[in-house]
């Protein structure tokens, strides 16, 4: 009768000792961290629309990695900065996870200098972030000595979610991407920066990718911050999911940019998660390794096949 009163006991503590092994496995368990905007993000555009990093989950086996996936939309770097994302990011970051970062869409134009109305909050300050002599004007803050380039703005925004009348110092793109990724690494992480995904490349007609300045900054960063010796990588997601919109052809590439020419609809974003995988494995970041698809079975007459370097930079 006493061995019946203690099973309830032990039941309690196989229990336990199983979920206290569960959650040692998951600390194990690498973390993929997506940063991005609206083409990554859950629910993409609205309207039926939905982000390619929806679907990276599928391409990672669970016992093998989670992922994670903090892209938002209408978020530039400079907002995803601002608004404390990448802080959200590094604050559940653990030693051995992965950070994607891929922005662009949001990151053209100029914000208004020393302007005080005006000012959406999203453009980043043109420019590398180095000496630039075309740049080389008043209302643009250089240092010839660090090479850092800044510009001034008086972000006015008439929402509730922000702060209007703020002064702000404006960043440009690269410098965004290597002030998060510097501290991604500090804390034992490795990070992949992303170029962004095309806009309809049938938009008129026939078939034109010509990427924007933004996939090269992107590319510049991740050189500048050391490359692969420094645990940061470069994928060319643009050029991949180019390359797979022209395989799919017209009809099918429209039909699945429902909402406008930027977001995709599921099936395509599927396909431009695809794509940023093939890309990985066909580079040299050890995140390939954690992929549970091969090589061999993503290339074909949709994805393609890899692509040399020099294919994928628009230099």
């Amino acid at each position: 009768m006493k061995v019946l009163y203690l099973l309830p006991f032990y039941s309690a503590l196989i229990a336990a000792r199983s979920t206290l092994q569960r959650q040692e496995l998951d600390v194990q368990i690498p973390t993929i961290w997506i940063a991005g905007d609206s083409t990554a993000a859950p629910g993409g555009g609205g309207n039926g629309t939905e982000g390619w990093g929806q679907y990276l989950q599928y391409s990672f086996l669970p016992s093998v990695a989670h992922v994670q996936n903090n892209a938002f939309a209408g978020r530039s770097a400079r907002t995803f900065t601002r608004e404390g994302r990448f802080d959200n990011i590094t604050a559940g970051l653990k030693e051995g996870d992965w950070v994607i970062i891929e922005f662009g869409h949001n990151d053209g134009g100029t914000p208004p200098v020393n302007a005080t109305v005006g000012d959406t909050g999203r453009e980043d300050c043109p420019g590398a972030g180095m000496f630039s002599p075309i740049l080389e004007a008043p209302s643009y803050e250089t240092d010839e000595y660090t090479g850092n380039q800044t510009c001034t703005t008086v972000f006015k925004r008439s929402d509730a979610d922000y702060t209007s009348n703020v002064t702000e110092i404006v960043q440009t793109f690269p410098t965004y991407l290597k002030n998060a990724t510097e501290i991604f690494l500090s804390k034992g992480a490795k990070v992949i920066l992303s170029s962004m995904t095309p806009t309809n490349p049938w938009e008129f007609g026939n078939y034109s990718y010509t990427p924007t300045i933004f996939p090269y900054y992107t590319w510049l960063a991740a050189s500048e911050l050391g490359g692969p010796s420094a645990g940061v990588y470069f994928v060319s997601h643009g050029a991949y999911a180019a390359q797979a919109m022209k395989n799919l052809g017209k009809t099918v590439v429209d039909a699945n940019y429902p909402l406008d020419h930027t977001h995709t609809a599921p099936y395509l974003a599927d396909v431009v998660a695809a794509s940023f995988v093939l890309g990985v494995k066909c580079g040299t970041s050890g995140l390939q390794g954690l992929v549970s698809n091969a090589t061999s079975r993503l290339e074909g007459q949709v994805l393609g096949t890899c692509l040399g370097v020099n294919a994928t930079l628009p230099i």
